[in-house]
């Protein structure tokens, strides 16, 4: 069974930093792409960063200049370092990630975690 664990999350001042990380564990043979998501009450859910296997990343707007996402595949795990955080990012963040399972052939699900609490606030 596969399982996203994030940690990291907590209250943080406005201009504040925060560094979350995801790690994945289970009978795991590979993992494609990871990301971190973002929900505050009442909005949908958004992506925040992505990156790829070959690490390539991706963010959105709101947030380029001042995220960055990495990965430890040593370690199964993603990290999101923010930083100059603002009260509006207050928010559940989630992370997804897409893994292989199985042997000679892999069969690819999206997982997700259950997510940690950020709140910026003064």
């Amino acid at each position: 069974q596969v399982q996203l664990v994030e940690s990291g999350g907590g209250l943080v001042q406005p201009g504040g930093s925060l560094r979350l990380s995801c790690a994945a564990s289970g009978s795991i043979s590979s993992i494609g792409a990871m990301g971190w998501y973002r929900q505050a009450p009442g909005k949908q859910r958004e992506l925040v960063a992505s990156i790829t296997s070959a690490e390539s990343t991706n963010y959105a707007d709101s947030v380029k200049g001042r995220v960055t996402i990495s990965r430890d595949n040593a370690k199964r795990t993603v990290y999101l370092q923010m930083n100059s955080l603002k009260p509006e990012e207050t928010a559940v963040y989630c992370c997804n990630a897409y893994i292989g399972i199985g042997g000679y052939v892999l069969r690819y699900s999206s997982y997700w975690g259950q997510g940690t609490q950020v709140t910026v606030s003064s």
